[in-house]
C-alpha cells in the first residue's frame, strides 16, 4: 500500500513540474507557483525532487522563502496581480454569462488582496 501512496504523490509532482515548464514558455502561465505545489507534492514521496527543486539555482530561492516564511518577492506579487487583471479585462471580449465573470471576478479579487498582503523577501544580490 505503501508503494499506491508514493505513487500518488510522485505523480502530483511530475504534473505540477510539467505545468511549471509549460509556464516558462506561456507568459500567462506562472511558474513558481506550480512549482510550490510540486514541492508539497514531492515532500510526500519524492525527497530527491524536493531536495532538487529546493537546490535549484533559479527558483529554490522563491521555493525557500515560501516554504519557511511564506514571502514572495515584491515583482512576483506585482506580475502575479497584473496577469489576473488582464485576464479578467480579456475573459470581457469573450460572450460569458454575468455570473462567471462576477464569480471570477471575486474570486481574482479575494486571490489579489491575499496576494498584497503577504509578507514579502528581498532577493539576495547572487540570485538577481
Amino acid at each position: 500500500m505503501k508503494w499506491m501512496y508514493i505513487t500518488v504523490w510522485r505523480c502530483i509532482a511530475i504534473l505540477f513540474v510539467l505545468l511549471g515548464i509549460i509556464g516558462l514558455a506561456l507568459p500567462v502561465m506562472p511558474t513558481v507557483p506550480f512549482l510550490i505545489v510540486a514541492l508539497w507534492a514531492a515532500s510526500k514521496g519524492w525527497p530527491q525532487l524536493e531536495t532538487w527543486l529546493l537546490n535549484h539555482p533559479k527558483y529554490g530561492p522563491d521555493l525557500i522563502a515560501w516554504r519557511e516564511h511564506r514571502q514572495i518577492r515584491r515583482r512576483n506579487k506585482i506580475i502575479a496581480i497584473l496577469m489576473m487583471a488582464s485576464g479578467y479585462l480579456i475573459s470581457w471580449f469573450i460572450p460569458l454569462p454575468m455570473w462567471l465573470r462576477i464569480t471570477v471576478g471575486s474570486i481574482l479579487l479575494v486571490v489579489a488582496v491575499w496576494l498584497a498582503c503577504l509578507d514579502e523577501y528581498k532577493e539576495s544580490k547572487e540570485h538577481v
